[in-house]
C-alpha cells in the first residue's frame, strides 16, 4: 500500500475529475487493488478487494495530512468504494457529497454520483477519447454539418463533447432510460440546448430507427465488455462492426472501444477485417497518463477507424 500513500503525499488539488493512483495497472506492486479518482470536491478510492480498517485508517490519515498542507481552510470529503466477490460496499468516509455533484472536464461539467453503483456518471478513463472527438470535429472543415451517432451512449459525455466542438446532431443511444436521462441533464448543464436526440432502444433488436438516421459523419461505439441481456463483446461486438460501413457516410470516422482486460487490440483489428474490411485503421488512441498500464494488451482499447470515399 505504501505506492497508494506515496502519491497521496504528492498529489496537487486537480480541478478537472481525474485518476490520480492507478494500481490496476500493475506498475505498483502490492497495489493492484487500489485506485484512487478525484471528482472535485470529493476523492473516490476504490478497492477491487476486502479492505482492512487498519489500511482505511491509513488512507484517511493520509488524505488528511495532504489535504492540510492542499487546502487547510477546507474540508477534507471522501468516499469509499469497495468492489470484490462479497458485492459492493459503498462509505461516506469524511465530510459530505454535493447534491447535485456536478465535475469539470476541460470546458465540459457532467453530473456523477459517487455514492450510488460503480459506475459513476463519467468514465474517467475514457478522457482522451472524448478530446480526440473535440479535436475531430473542431478541425473538420465541415464541421457544421457533420453527424454523430453515439452508441452505449451512458450519461452521453461524448455528445457533450461533440456538440461543443461545433457538430450539428449527436444521435444517442441507449438501453437504459435512466442513463440516458442523466444525459439529458448534462446537455442542459452545458447550455446545449438543441442538436441532441435521445433513443432508448435495443440495437439488436432493430437496426431500423438508427439506420433511418444516417449516414453519420462519425460513430462512436463504447460498450460495455460484458453485460448479460445487454452486450457480451465476444458474441455481439461483430454483429456490430458489420453494421458499421452502411451506416458510415463516405471518409466518415468510427470510434470503437473496448474495455476487457481479456481482449486484445487484435480482437477487435480482426473483427474489424472480418465484418468490415472496407474500413481503414488509422490509429489506437492513447490513454490518459494516469491510466498507465504493464500491459498495453489489457489496457482500454480505442480504435479509429475511416470509412473509404
Amino acid at each position: 500500500m505504501q505506492a497508494l500513500l506515496d502519491a497521496i503525499a504528492r498529489m496537487d488539488q486537480p480541478t478537472d475529475a481525474q485518476r490520480v493512483f492507478h494500481g490496476r495497472g500493475g506498475l505498483y506492486p502490492g497495489c493492484e487493488q487500489w485506485s484512487l479518482d478525484a471528482y472535485p470536491p470529493v476523492w473516490v478510492l476504490t478497492s477491487f478487494q476486502p479492505a482492512t480498517d487498519a489500511e482505511l485508517a491509513a488512507i484517511h490519515a493520509a488524505l488528511s495530512a495532504r489535504w492540510q498542507q492542499l487546502a487547510p481552510e477546507k474540508t477534507l470529503h471522501w468516499v469509499y468504494q469497495g468492489r470484490h466477490e462479497g458485492g459492493v460496499d459503498t462509505r461516506l468516509m469524511a465530510g459530505d457529497v454535493p447534491d447535485p455533484h456536478v465535475v469539470s472536464e476541460g470546458p465540459a461539467r457532467f453530473l456523477v454520483h459517487v455514492l450510488r453503483g460503480q459506475n459513476h456518471g463519467l468514465f474517467l478513463d475514457m478522457a482522451e477519447g472524448r478530446q480526440w472527438v473535440r479535436t475531430h470535429i473542431a478541425h473538420h472543415p465541415e464541421r457544421a454539418r457533420l453527424k454523430v451517432l453515439n452508441l452505449f451512449a451512458y450519461t452521453c459525455a461524448f455528445s457533450v463533447a461533440a456538440l461543443q466542438a461545433g457538430a450539428r446532431q449527436v444521435v444517442n443511444v441507449d438501453m437504459s432510460q435512466v442513463a440516458l436521462a442523466i444525459g439529458q441533464q448534462n446537455h442542459r448543464l452545458n447550455g446545449l440546448s438543441a442538436g441532441a436526440s435521445f433513443l432508448a432502444h435495443d440495437l439488436f433488436k432493430s437496426w431500423g430507427k438508427v439506420g433511418r438516421g444516417g449516414p453519420y459523419d462519425l460513430v462512436i461505439a463504447d460498450p460495455p465488455s460484458y453485460q448479460k441481456g445487454s452486450f457480451v463483446a465476444t458474441k455481439d461486438y461483430a454483429r456490430l462492426v458489420r453494421r458499421l460501413p452502411d451506416l458510415l457516410a463516405p471518409g466518415g470516422h468510427a470510434l470503437l472501444c473496448l474495455n476487457a482486460p481479456e481482449l486484445g487490440p487484435d480482437f477487435l483489428q480482426e473483427l474489424v477485417q472480418q465484418e468490415a474490411p472496407v474500413l481503414h485503421f488509422v490509429a489506437r488512441l492513447a490513454n490518459p497518463a494516469t491510466f498507465a498500464d504493464v500491459s498495453p494488451q489489457r489496457s482500454l482499447k480505442v480504435l479509429v477507424y475511416r470509412a473509404p470515399l
